[in-house]
């Protein structure tokens, strides 16, 4: 782990001078969401990831979290790095992320990947989020825990995993309540600025999510990719929210040749 000269723990492994490929986790969450990844993504290119602001070990933000600040603490790291064009794969929060960086620095990016990330809600799935975040803010991350944890995993695997599931309790009741509270307002709200973005995302993108992702449901991945030129989409049968954690497998493969198809027309990146 490296910490950037403005506070963003991180990790970059992976072939000097591979294409870079970039993974965001979601709210609440630390790069180590991606431990099943990396493995297999460092054999091709190279890979970071990075805590967000007020995560795990980065610094809590000197704003307001927003999108834009979000966006902002990627923009930071990889002008730290000497890191000129990326593909970016981004779960949940982290799929708004990387649409905002998309959108507002489109040179960057050269593909997208939008895991189990929201998009424009109907007005009871709206209010149902904001009554979330409220929650959260009355009680902190511990208010509202259990309830995320059924919507993020499957019964079976919160029965025979229970170590993973604890592993993950601890990651989110660990943050810092006020940071936590604010960030999940923009995941709450945060949607609003990239429904049908102006100007439209171009770089090639693959959109994927889970069969039973309450949150981020089918018909959101497919709205997505609807405003996306030449976007593809992938369900993942039987899962939830987290079933990149439940089955990493299932989305490495998927993302591997999505980013095989795209990136070898380009070349090496950094």
């Amino acid at each position: 782990m490296t910490r950037s000269r403005t506070g963003t723990s991180y990790d970059l492994v992976g072939p000097s001078g591979a294409p870079v490929v970039v993974l965001v986790h979601g709210l609440g969450l630390t790069r180590a969401t991606w431990d099943g990844f990396v493995p297999v993504f460092k054999q091709d290119y190279r890979v970071l990831t990075y805590d967000l602001c007020g995560h795990g070990d980065s610094d809590l933000p000197q704003e307001k979290p927003s999108l834009s600040v979000l966006s902002h603490q990627l923009l930071n790291l990889l002008d730290e790095l000497g890191i000129a064009r990326v593909a970016i794969a981004g779960f949940s929060l982290g799929g708004m992320i990387n649409r905002r960086f998309t959108i507002d620095h489109p040179e960057r990016v050269s593909a997208l990947v939008i895991l189990n990330s929201p998009h424009e809600r109907s007005p009871e799935a709206q209010r149902l989020v904001e009554e979330r975040a409220a929650q959260t803010g009355a009680g902190g991350p511990a208010a509202t825990i259990d309830a995320t944890l059924e919507r993020w995993f499957t019964p079976e695997f919160r029965k025979n995993s229970a170590d993973v599931v604890a592993k993950i309790r601890a990651f989110v009741i660990a943050n810092n309540a006020d940071n936590y509270t604010r960030n999940r307002q923009v995941l709450a709200n945060g949607v609003i600025e990239l429904i049908r973005p102006k100007p439209p995302i171009t770089a090639p993108t693959l959109v994927m999510t889970c069969e039973h992702d309450s949150g981020s449901t089918p018909s959101m991945s497919h709205a997505i990719a609807s405003e996306i030129e030449n976007a593809e989409t992938v369900i993942v049968p039987g899962l939830q929210h987290l079933g990149l954690i439940e089955r990493p497998e299932l989305f490495i493969q998927p993302i591997l040749g999505f980013l095989a198809s795209q990136l070898s027309k380009i070349g090496a990146t950094a």
